[in-house]
Order: structure tokens, then sequence, then C-alpha cells
């Protein structure tokens, strides 16, 4: 059986004691994902859409992988209508219509002025 690998980026991490990341085997799942920058103000959405989508890469990158391996990505948004600002930056870090991992997008109340979370789940194969 394949060894568990916890995951950590050199640019953000969580508050509470827990990876980014967790891999066994070639099964990559994150933890949550977000653009909130430690003792700064929440900043507006775009901002923190800019900087979650920045992250998803970083993550990959940790793990030894790359975003062409993601499978799928969870986006939690405080507004479901904030779908059109997230198709932006879909696009934008998936341009190619035919390898793009699905979405699933649903709304809840986010904490600590979030605006936006996601989790990414990819398939690394060795």
């Amino acid at each position: 059986m394949a060894k568990r690998q916890s995951v950590y980026t050199e640019s953000f991490s969580h508050s509470n004691p827990t990876p980014m990341a967790c891999r066994v085997g070639p099964l990559l799942m994150s933890g949550i994902i977000n653009g909130l920058e430690k003792g700064s103000a929440p900043g507006t959405l775009d901002e923190q859409l800019a900087r979650m989508f920045a992250r998803i890469p970083e993550v990959m990158r940790a793990a030894g992988g790359t975003v062409e391996q993601i499978v799928k990505v969870n986006v939690t948004l405080a507004d479901i209508a904030a779908r059109t600002q997230v198709n932006a930056r879909w696009v934008a870090l998936f341009p190619d219509e035919t390898n793009r991992p699905v979405r699933h997008s649903t709304q809840a109340t986010l904490d600590n002025g979030k605006l936006a979370q996601c989790d990414i789940v990819a398939w690394m194969q060795d």
C-alpha cells in the first residue's frame, strides 16, 4: 500500500495543523484553497479569485505535478452569482476546452471574509 504524503506550499498554509494537500499513490486531494492574505483585509472577490487560482498550480507543483493532472475542482462561493467571475479565471487556467477538469460550484456561508474557496482532486500517475 502506498504511503500517505503531506503536501505543503511555501507561500501559504492553513491556520490549523493540516497540510495543503495529501497524496496517496497517484491520488491527490487538497484542503481548502482560498484567496485570503494573512494579516490583510479580505479584499474584493476579484482579488480573492486571483490569489485562489494562482495557488492551484502552486499546490500541484508542491505535490510534484501540474494542473494538467487535476480531475475535479470544487468551488464554494459566498454568492453563486459570482460564477461569471470564476469562469474568466477558469478559462485562463484551463484554456483548452477539450482538456479541462470538471467543476462543481456551490454557495455557502464562508468565514473570515472569504468570498470564494476551492479544493482539488488530481490523479498523478507515477
